[in-house]
């Protein structure tokens, strides 16, 4: 079986977002750029962990190689919904991160989810027959990635203030209380 391999170098526009209700949500990373369109799914906490390590990867860039780095809001918010069709080309198994010190770009890659039950070594040679995302992004556009990433996190349902879980409409049986209301 051949890999696909979806490069966008850089792409015209790179984010995350949902599709459906709070509680129901389905997360997407999309790549868009010449006249292709690629949705892959994830997690919200794959969504999350991109986006935090990603601005610790801009601020270690800016210590080590003096990468000059954008102010948080560098310019218009793209609050705009996922570009239609989404159709998942795959679910994320894993998720890496460089730094391009020639080019002073972030390298951002997704990689299908493969078979689990192998040991590390066949689990290697799978890695590399699997599909992927890649995507390049400036210190600007990967400072806006992470700006809607997180305001796509926090769009969804409020947490409860005792254990932290997130909050049905009707509520949830919180375990700080065993389920009791007061």
């Amino acid at each position: 079986m051949t890999r696909q391999v979806y490069a966008f170098e850089p792409p015209e526009r790179f984010v995350a977002g949902t599709v459906g209700p709070p509680g129901e949500r389905t997360f997407y990373l999309q790549a868009r750029g010449d006249g292709r369109l690629v949705s892959v799914g994830l997690e919200k906490v794959q969504v999350s962990l991109l986006a935090e390590k990603l601005d610790e990867l801009l601020g270690e860039a800016h210590r080590r190689f003096g990468v000059i780095l954008p102010e948080t809001e560098v310019g218009p918010l793209d609050n705009e919904p996922l570009d239609n069709p989404v159709d998942e080309e795959f679910r994320v198994g894993t998720l890496g991160l460089a730094f391009d010190v020639d080019s002073s770009t972030v390298v951002i890659e997704a990689i299908a989810a493969g078979e689990n039950d192998e040991d590390e070594e066949e689990a290697e040679e799978e890695s590399s027959d699997l599909d992927r995302l890649r995507v390049r992004l400036t210190p600007a556009a990967a400072r806006e990635f992470i700006d809607r990433a997180r305001r796509v996190i926090s769009a969804g349902r409020p947490p409860c203030p005792l254990c932290g879980q997130p909050l049905d409409p009707n509520g949830h049986l919180c375990p700080r209380n065993n389920g009791y209301h007061r």
